[in-house]
């Protein structure tokens, strides 16, 4: 199908949504946008059209050139703020460098505003499945024992670029659940070595718990004289893992050993040996390949060895890092497929300013991982692409993370596997990626504190739902450009835009009830795994003979709330 006619599709089923016939009676499989996306549409529709028959025909001509789509490259870490990388004036000013990663910057696009979820494991999903978090209850930071995860049902990256020919692979940090739908390979991945959790898990050594990393007492047998009054020392959740490693349809295996903190920090070095195989692996089968490599990039516990002046935990890991970044980039060139792989740099939320690890800082904007605020929800992003995207670029353009899916898909023809029966928050931005600066689909952004919509951005102004008076007018707007740190909310200088706002946000809500939120999946932890340990086997199943107790301990699993509010305290409640 062309793009034109796959746009009038869009076009018609848009029409349908909006003038409230339904998508029940849209008899197209086009994908589901928000309603916001169909409004732009209905204005740049035609040139939009142009463009991609532009795009289209240059996309051609690179893969007869190489013989393959573009290999795709993804690499995201961990609660970075915008200018802390690609910003060697910032750099300066902090006590570090990354001059590595500053040169990637520097000859690729800098995202000046690219969005993401507020923190680590609603952006990873959305990320994963174009979606945001809310729509499938990945909203909510997972922790030993999550006793739940990504649904089976969810459509992710690598299975809709796997159903296009592409090798798939997973690398890192997940962050999408503990139980067995929510294992990598079970969600379109051919290879994978992943963690299920954040890094908190590196503070559950006795060791670090006997040094108040955690509470002592709290997790660990032997740390503190035995307590008379403890007397359910089963509840702990001492099953916990340091990663999962698989093939696609093959069995899962525990990576590393808890308590050796040795083997946690192994991991990253592991994920790059296995990403320089895997990528040398595919070029032998003349297949493309997607790679999502999310690093660990440091335990809680953070490096003995310090270098750098700042000693932050954060620029202690991004600098080791960068040294890594250099080294893939030449690897890509001896490989002779640097022209033919974009490759992506990016963090998955703002800093931990908030009961965090020293060394995570505001920039331009206020607040950090877990706030709604702009400090939040923008990161350090960029993207390269030798002779594909024009170096020194610097893309002012709204950008969210979902957006990646969708283009991705595009890039590597594999629109046609976008699930149609669902919302799907990514829009193409292609064009944006080939075009440059001023060509984003998108000028717009929802973004939610757990299920609660809390705020929305539309060009240069946002409005704060969260913290707006039931029935009255307030100073709830803000203009990004003359207060990025959102400190001089507006009342009647910005009333222009409230029944404009208020019409986006009920036309957002109409399209969430077309196409309800659903769960996560519940279950116990850990099932099928091959060499489970028997603390992890113990923790796959209930601790109990549900006959011996008044209600079922499977029935409370399913019943465990998706937001409970465990990071509430990461925000400034804002």
């Amino acid at each position: 199908m062309s793009r034109h006619k796959f746009l009038n599709i869009v076009v018609a089923l848009s029409l349908s949504v909006l003038f409230c016939c339904g998508p029940a009676k849209a008899k197209s499989k086009a994908i589901i946008h928000d309603a916001e996306y169909y409004v732009l549409e209905a204005q740049h529709g035609e040139k939009w059209a142009t463009e991609d028959e532009e795009l289209d025909k240059k996309l051609a001509e690179l893969k007869e050139k190489h013989g393959t789509p573009p290999n795709i490259i993804h690499i995201m870490w961990d609660d970075t703020a915008v200018g802390e990388i690609g910003v060697p004036q910032i750099q300066k000013t902090r006590g570090w460098e990354t001059p590595n990663m500053n040169k990637f910057s520097a000859e690729g696009i800098y995202f000046a505003r690219m969005y993401t979820e507020p923190s680590c494991t609603p952006s990873r999903a959305a990320v994963m499945t174009g979606r945001h978090a809310v729509r499938n209850g990945m909203y909510n930071v997972g922790f030993p024992y999550e006793y739940g995860g990504l649904a089976a049902d969810e459509v992710t990256m690598a299975e809709v670029l796997g159903q296009a020919g592409y090798a798939t692979a997973f690398y890192g940090k997940s962050h999408l659940g503990d139980i067995e739908s929510s294992y990598m390979t079970k969600q379109g991945f051919d290879e994978a070595l992943w963690t299920p959790y954040n890094q908190v898990p590196s503070m559950y050594t006795p060791d670090l718990e006997r040094a108040g990393a955690i509470r002592p007492g709290s997790l660990n047998d032997g740390v503190i004289p035995e307590d008379p009054y403890d007397i359910d020392k089963g509840w702990r959740p001492k099953g916990y893992i340091w990663a999962l490693e698989g093939v696609k349809d093959g069995p899962v295996k525990e990576w590393g050993t808890p308590p050796n903190l040795e083997d946690y920090i192994a991991m990253d070095g592991e994920s790059q040996k296995r990403l320089s195989a895997f990528m040398k692996k595919s070029i032998e089968a003349k297949k493309p390949f997607y790679a999502a490599y999310w690093p660990q990039m440091t335990p809680f516990t953070g490096f003995p060895e310090k270098i750098t002046a700042s000693a932050g935990m954060l620029q202690e890991a991004i600098a080791r890092f960068d040294v890594y970044v250099g080294e893939l980039m030449e690897e890509l060139k001896t490989l002779g497929i640097e022209e033919n792989t974009l490759v992506i740099l990016m963090a998955d939320n703002g800093p931990m300013i908030h009961n965090g690890p020293p060394g995570m800082v505001e920039t331009l904007h206020r607040g950090g991982k877990g706030d709604f605020l702009e400090g939040g929800v923008r990161v350090t992003a960029h993207a390269r692409w030798p002779g594909v995207i024009e170096p020194g670029q610097i893309v002012g353009d709204i950008i969210h993370e979902t957006d990646l899916f969708t283009t991705f898909a595009s890039l590597g023809g594999a629109t046609k596997y976008i699930p149609t029966d669902r919302i799907i928050d990514g829009v193409d931005q292609t064009a944006l990626f080939l075009k440059g600066d001023t060509h984003s689909r998108r000028d717009y952004v929802f973004i939610y504190t757990g299920d609660e919509l809390a705020a929305t951005v539309k060009g240069r102004y946002k409005r704060d739902w969260r913290n707006a008076v039931p029935g009255l007018s307030g100073a709830e707007f803000y203009d990004l450009y003359n207060d990025p740190r959102e400190v001089y909310p507006m009342m009647l200088q910005l009333f222009p835009t409230k029944p404009m706002f208020s019409i986006m946000k009920t036309r957002h809500l109409m399209m969430k009830s077309a196409y309800p939120d659903k769960g996560q999946n519940r279950d116990f932890p850990f099932k099928n795994i091959e060499n489970a340990r028997p603390e992890s086997v113990e923790a796959s199943k209930p601790r109990f003979d549900a006959e011996k107790l008044p209600f079922d301990p499977r029935e409370a699993i399913m019943q465990v709330p998706e937001w409970d509010n465990l990071d509430r305290n990461w925000g400034a409640g804002n």
